[in-house]
C-alpha cells in the first residue's frame, strides 16, 4: 500500500515552482522601503501568513499567494498562469490584481467595494496581503512616506479587510494587532 507522501511531496512543487515562477518575473523588482529588499520576500511572506497562522493548506490557494501581484506588476499573462498552475489559481491571482490603467485612487476604492465579492481563496490572500504590507510599514516604511501618509495607508487597509473579515479568525486578529502596532509607532488613534 503507497503512503500519501507522494502527493505532498507533488503540492510542494507546485508550490516550489510557483516561488521559482514569481522570483524570476519580480527579479529586477525591489520592495519600495528603504533598503529594496528583492521583492519575493513579499509573496512568500504573504503565503507563510496564511500556512503558519491561517492554517491554509489548499495547494491552489498557497500558489494563489505566491503568485498574487505577478500580473499586477510585471506584465506577466494570464495565460502563463493558466498555464503553469491551472485555471483554478488564475481565478484567484486575477480576483487579487489591480487594474493599473485605472487611477490610482479609483483602484484603491475599487478594492475596498470588492472585497467582500471576492472567492474566500482570494479574501483570505488580500488580508495575508494587507498584514505583510502594514508589517513591512512598522519594520521599514517605504523610501519619502510620511506619517500621515503611512497613517492614510493604515486607514485605507483597515477599510478594505473589513470586507473579507469572518472566514479566517486568527487573521483576522493577526491584523487587528499588526495595525495596532502601526498605531503605536505612528502615533496615529485608531479610527471607529
Amino acid at each position: 500500500m503507497k503512503s500519501k507522501k507522494p502527493d505532498k511531496i507533488k503540492n510542494r512543487d507546485r508550490i516550489s515552482e510557483a516561488i521559482h515562477f514569481t522570483t524570476n518575473k519580480h527579479k529586477d523588482q525591489p520592495r519600495k522601503d528603504k533598503v529594496g529588499t528583492p521583492y519575493i520576500v513579499h509573496p512568500v511572506a504573504v503565503m507563510s501568513l496564511l500556512t503558519s497562522i491561517g492554517g491554509i493548506t489548499d495547494t491552489d490557494t498557497l500558489v494563489a499567494a505566491v503568485l498574487h501581484d505577478t500580473i499586477e506588476d510585471t506584465g506577466t499573462k494570464g495565460q502563463e498562469i493558466e498555464d503553469a498552475f491551472g485555471i483554478d489559481v488564475l481565478a484567484y491571482v486575477i480576483e487579487c490584481t489591480d487594474d493599473k490603467s485605472l487611477p490610482k485612487q479609483k483602484r484603491k476604492k475599487l478594492q475596498i467595494l470588492n472585497a467582500p465579492h471576492k472567492s474566500t481563496a482570494a479574501k483570505l490572500i488580500k488580508i495575508a496581503d494587507k498584514i505583510s504590507n502594514v508589517a513591512d510599514l512598522i519594520s521599514n516604511k517605504p523610501k519619502g512616506w510620511s506619517v500621515k501618509r503611512v497613517n492614510r495607508y493604515l486607514d485605507w487597509a483597515v477599510a478594505v479587510v473589513a470586507g473579507l473579515r469572518g472566514i479566517n479568525q486568527p487573521l483576522d486578529d493577526l491584523f487587528d494587532q499588526t495595525v495596532a502596532r502601526a498605531r503605536a509607532k505612528y502615533h496615529t488613534p485608531q479610527k471607529g
